[in-house]
């Protein structure tokens, strides 16, 4: 079951990676950057604010608080970013930061006691944290995108209008075990 977990854990990262970057690759460039309003984040921002989110918590995951003493969370909010390839590598770097910490854990290790701004949590917790966050973010992500792709939009999950032809042609199947990379998974 641990191994499971570790598993599972690892395919949802994966799948708000690429729900996220699905969603950037349908913007232009100006539209990565667009702030809806004053206080709003752009996409580029939302990414920034991840990468450093990223960073923070899983570098030395085991054996230093997630808050590192480095980081610059309020900085993470500056719009500074200029290209999307500057937006880009900060997104890789921390998924790689993420995936390489994830990929290093062993089932023994779930309910080892790490930090988080100096709040105990077993790595479990402090995964199922994580696995709480990010998608609220990429969520945002891609409501921006969305927003500023209008009708042009193509939709990451089902789209508006085609439920039952999709229910239809996958209940026409033998059951199997979704798994991230499914076409379109519904959720």
């Amino acid at each position: 079951m641990p191994t499971d977990f570790l598993s599972s854990a690892r395919k949802q990262f994966a799948y708000y990676q690429l729900l996220g970057e699905q969603a950037m690759s349908q913007v232009t460039d100006k539209q990565l950057f667009w702030q809806p309003n004053a206080v709003s984040n752009s996409m580029a921002i939302i990414v920034k604010h991840l990468w450093g989110n990223m960073l923070s918590r899983w570098t030395d995951f085991l054996t230093t608080d997630g808050e590192k003493p480095w980081r610059a969370r309020e900085a993470e909010f500056d719009n500074d970013l200029g290209t999307r390839a500057e937006v880009l590598a900060h997104w890789q770097a921390g998924w790689q930061c993420l995936f390489a910490a994830l990929d290093a854990l062993t089932p023994a290790d779930l309910n080892r006691l790490i930090y988080i701004r100096h709040q105990g949590h077993s790595v479990t917790e402090a995964i199922n944290r994580q696995l709480a966050h990010y998608p609220y973010h990429v969520g945002q992500l891609v409501f921006l995108a969305r927003l500023a792709v209008g009708e042009a939009w193509q939709s990451l999950s089902i789209p508006r209008g085609t439920s039952a032809a999709y229910n239809a042609e996958k209940f026409a199947r033998p059951p199997h075990q979704a798994h991230f990379t499914d076409e379109k998974l519904g959720q």
